[in-house]
């Protein structure tokens, strides 16, 4: 923090970074208590099944189609967001997002109202997705577009913070509810985690109302250098940074989502773990993610983007094997090792992902271009991985080492992604000087 900018741009900049961070742990709240639920209550409420791991795998279904409205949101709102301005289009973002998740909570279930109550919860998830599209781009340009541009790595990397902070108040809500209803849990206490999402965007709506506008977008509008229509021209100029963008996220995704949502089904139905030692590796996860983001970010500055990223990457591939090994032992204590152990060394990846995603842009198409790549790593990393994980141990009689290799492949393709890619510049091109 001693180097940021000295004077007020200071406090703006100090101040941006957190917006980014508190908005995005609401949004990634709102998306990732939506994993936890398709984990351990949606496959019993909404999705019965005799088979248990079919019920999951349609759970699972439900969570990934969430991911599939993420590129669509991300070309329409990341459009919108070159053209009129980062700030408005995420008041949008959360404001959706949050009522939304509230709806889900209120949701009747399978036995109640029969098919309808999947079909609603599908569409919902669906909107969800759609505007969380458009979040965290526009959150990671907040962040890094007021940064001075040796400090990229680190402002950005705030803006991620959102994620394991979102994971950890998810988790926690969800340890809380049990805790609260007990053998009620299914019944309603679940609902609480839902309904507690309307404080948290009263909180989030507060702070982004009171922050200025990105500079660098105020530049390119005072000086009418926006683009007329920004997702063509983010295709026409920059498609290779955006598909390279997404297979950096792919793996990284595929990994996360594997820890975030498939292992709470995986430790209680597979290993026999009980739901508060999965949501315990959880909870000590998330606690070493936001560690390892502010180091990687902080390190990303002094070494690089691609250079820490890269190492990241190989973790992924390297650790994915020894994950499961230290899981199917189903000792409580190596289960939370195993668990704290992937989140702290994906940080790697992520840390420094906000400020490699900014830097690979051009100013008036990098809301469009960041949200599109990232987003379609998202999708083809988080939003399939739960789904292809139970589809895989389900085939493979219960075995974990095809869960294992597909990881490795994961990591492998977001390797050869930052290795073409090569280190960012600050932006892709050169701003215009002033005259």
């Amino acid at each position: 923090m001693a180097s940021a900018p000295a004077g007020p741009d200071r406090v703006a900049v100090r101040k941006a970074a957190f917006a980014s961070a508190v908005g995005n742990t609401i949004e990634l709240y709102d998306f990732l208590i939506y994993g936890t639920a398709a984990a351990v209550v949606f496959n019993k409420l909404f999705f019965p099944s005799g088979d248990p791991w079919v019920g999951a795998l349609l759970a699972f279904a439900t969570f990934g189609a969430g991911f599939l409205a993420r590129p669509l949101g991300a070309a329409v709102i990341g459009h919108f967001g070159d053209l009129v301005g980062r700030k408005r289009m995420l008041v949008i973002t959360l404001s959706v997002t949050g009522v939304c998740t509230a709806l889900i909570g209120l949701l009747p279930t399978y036995h109640q109202v029969g098919v309808w109550a999947p079909l609603l919860l599908v569409t919902l998830r669906v909107v969800q997705g759609f505007f969380l599209g458009g979040e965290q781009g526009g959150a990671v340009l907040m962040a890094v577009e007021h940064a001075p541009p040796h400090r990229h790595g680190w402002y950005g990397g705030w803006t991620f913070l959102g994620s394991p902070t979102g994971m950890f108040l998810a988790t926690g809500a969800f340890a809380g509810a049990t805790a609260i209803s007990g053998d009620q849990f299914l019944t309603w206490g679940w609902r609480l985690p839902f309904l507690v999402s309307l404080v948290l965007v009263g909180v989030g709506l507060y702070v982004r109302l009171r922050l200025a506008e990105s500079p660098e977008f105020a530049k390119i509008r005072q000086r009418g250098e926006r683009a007329r229509l920004p997702v063509a021209e983010a295709f026409a100029r920059s498609w290779r940074q955006i598909v390279l963008s997404a297979g950096v996220n792919l793996g990284f995704n595929t990994f996360i989502f594997i820890l975030t949502t498939f292992l709470l089904t995986y430790g209680t139905e597979k290993l026999g773990a009980t739901r508060d030692v999965m949501l315990l590796g959880s909870l000590c996860g998330s606690a070493a993610q936001i560690a390892g983001i502010l180091l990687f970010s902080h390190l990303s500055d002094r070494l690089g983007r691609t250079q820490v990223m890269l190492g990241g990457g190989i973790f992924l591939a390297v650790y994915a094997f020894p994950m499961f090994w230290l899981l199917d032992t189903a000792e409580p204590a190596l289960i939370v090792l195993a668990m704290t152990l992937g989140y702290a060394g994906s940080a790697a990846v992520f840390g420094p992902m906000a400020a490699f995603c900014a830097e690979l842009f051009a100013t008036k198409v990098r809301y469009t271009g960041v949200s599109l790549g990232y987003q379609s790593g998202s999708v083809l990393g988080g939003g399939l991985s739960p789904v292809v994980a139970t589809a895989l141990l389900s085939f493979s009689g219960g075995a974990s080492w095809p869960i294992a290799a597909y990881l490795v492949a994961g990591a492998l393709v977001t390797v050869v992604c930052l290795v073409i890619t090569g280190e960012p510049t600050r932006w892709a091109e050169p701003e215009p000087e002033r005259v």
